[in-house]
């Protein structure tokens, strides 16, 4: 069999933006980076409407991305802590930051600028191979079969 398409019945990018892909997700994954933890901090510092943040914080629990702990049983409240799952995401996040940051804010330039606390370094992390350890863009990778593809032919 000669390998022609990738099947999407396993596609990680669309299980992932299913999952993470709109707005209010992103920031909530956001405030998440930046240690917000507790409900009304969300709101104030995304602005979304109490019932869309409760949704979102939900999905997020229920996908495994942050977990729910109760931090005062009266009246019961809750702070949204990030889990490994959650903070694996930061490299999707970083990008998105970095994408936006080249493309889409104005010339009075970005919100924040990321430091790296072990060397004091300034900028932002570098996509790099595994294997040699240089930086790659997407002309350097190509794609293959792995091994949850489908094989399609023509």
């Amino acid at each position: 069999m000669v390998w022609k398409t990738f099947g999407r019945e396993n596609c990680s990018l669309e299980a992932t933006a299913s999952i993470i892909g709109d707005r209010q997700t992103l920031l909530v994954l956001r405030e998440s980076f930046l240690r917000v933890r507790r409900f009304g901090e969300f709101q104030r510092n995304t602005g979304l409407a109490r019932n869309i943040l409760a949704d979102r914080l939900q999905a997020l629990v229920g996908n495994g991305i942050l977990e729910r702990r109760e931090y005062q049983d009266r009246p019961q409240r809750f702070e949204y802590r990030l889990t490994q799952k959650g903070l694996d995401l930061y490299p999707i996040l970083l990008g998105l930051m970095e994408w936006g940051a080249k493309y889409e804010t104005g010339k009075e330039g970005t919100l924040v600028t990321l430091r790296h606390k072990a060397c004091g370094a300034v900028g932002s992390p570098q996509l790099a191979c595994p294997g040699c350890g240089e930086p790659v863009t997407a002309s350097d990778m190509e794609a293959l079969p792995g091994r949850g593809a489908v094989l399609k032919t023509a």
